[in-house]
């Protein structure tokens, strides 16, 4: 039984990346130029500001494409809201400090809110794509509210999981507490359990499909992929769900994705 389980725990081990695609750490190691990457999140920067975003929702491309499950494209999500920047030699200026949820780097199972710069924010992606969602005004004014009020921080719950049940408060991922603050301010409310609710009437989450090997053997590698979270059916939120529950319900004022040699939709 020991060989087995050792041979099984091998073989997932080859597996896990492709399904750590919800993973989102602070300060992963450049696989890009520093140079380009600084050029992007400027580009990300002019073409939210030429929608007249004070608060967006920006994805990154984490991991390869290729193994990334269907239906997700983007691995990490974030707020982005317009502010005011101290800069090094003490002026200031303006531009966009991101607002992220991150897994922990020494325990994987725990997570924090950690405010960064956009360059930083691109630090570690597999290639320059981002995914930007721009709230429609009211939707704006409601989101900066929440963002700049002890309700953010109440809405983290740092119990991680990659594949976090968006319907449950046991764990919790960038994405959902992406969704909780989005909820938030959608109902103005502060209260968890009626968020959680509105959730589950309201939010459409994707599917993900995991082999049932995977499912059972990834928590013998992180405790992180955990889905004790889920009953039979493996759902989670993604920057596209929360797109489409957004765009479904008049709360954006336009969705798409950003290359470095231009804007792809919306």
């Amino acid at each position: 039984m020991k060989r087995l389980f050792a041979a099984l725990t091998l073989a997932l081990s080859a597996a896990v990346p492709s399904l750590a695609w919800a993973g989102s750490t602070e300060g992963d190691k450049p696989i890009l130029p520093t140079e380009e990457i600084a050029a992007f999140a400027d580009d990300v920067q002019h073409s939210l500001a030429a929608h007249g975003a004070h608060v967006a929702i920006v994805g990154r491309v984490g991991r390869d494409p290729d193994v990334l499950p269907d239906g997700i494209e983007y691995t990490h999500v974030a707020f982005w809201v317009y502010s005011q920047i101290k800069e090094a030699d003490g002026s200031t200026g303006t531009g966009y400090r991101v607002y992220n949820l991150y897994q922990g780097i020494d325990n994987d199972t725990r997570s924090s809110l950690v405010q960064e710069d956009p360059a930083r924010f691109f630090s570690g992606v597999y290639e320059l794509n981002a995914g930007i969602i721009i709230p429609d005004p009211r939707m704006q004014e409601r989101l900066l509210d929440v963002i700049a009020s002890p309700t953010y921080a109440a809405l983290h719950n740092p119990n991680y999981a990659v594949l976090a049940n968006p319907r449950s408060t046991t764990y919790q991922n960038c994405t959902e507490h992406t969704l909780d603050v989005i909820m938030a301010g959608v109902y103005q409310t502060d209260d968890i359990p009626q968020i959680k609710a509105n959730v589950a009437a309201y939010f459409d989450p994707q599917h993900v499909q995991i082999g049932g090997m995977k499912r059972l053997f990834a928590p013998a590698m992180s405790a992180a992929f955990t889905t004790s979270d889920h009953d039979d059916r493996i759902e989670t939120a993604t920057f596209r769900s929360i797109a489409r529950f957004m765009e479904d319900n008049a709360l954006s004022s336009v969705v798409y994705s950003l290359h470095p040699d231009g804007q792809l939709g919306g």
